[in-house]
């Protein structure tokens, strides 16, 4: 299988919606025709709203794939893991 070029990336964990789909798009925005995005999500409606709004603009869906689980940093320590949260990285190409 060929490798995608990620031309750009964005780190969109606990990132509330509507901001990661605002965040996502204006990212496209700087970008040309035909480069490709990475953004990673978290899972439930991030992943769904973004995926389904990115598609809504016309852009091209090229992979939704879900990560392994990562700990999510809370802020009740310097290091004390609040909780293990699923994240999604999504491949975009934009149109």
């Amino acid at each position: 299988m060929t490798e995608i070029k990620i031309n750009q990336a964005l780190d969109l964990k606990n990132t509330p919606c509507p901001v990661n789909f605002v965040k996502t798009k204006l990212k496209l925005e700087e970008m040309n025709s035909g480069e490709v995005l990475e953004v990673l999500l978290d899972d439930g409606d991030p992943i769904t709203n973004v995926t389904a709004s990115v598609k809504e603009e016309g852009h091209q869906i090229l992979k939704v794939e879900q990560m392994e689980p990562t700990r999510d940093q809370g802020s009740y320590g310097r290091n004390t893991p609040r909780s293990i949260k699923n994240y999604w990285k999504l491949i975009i190409k934009k149109v």
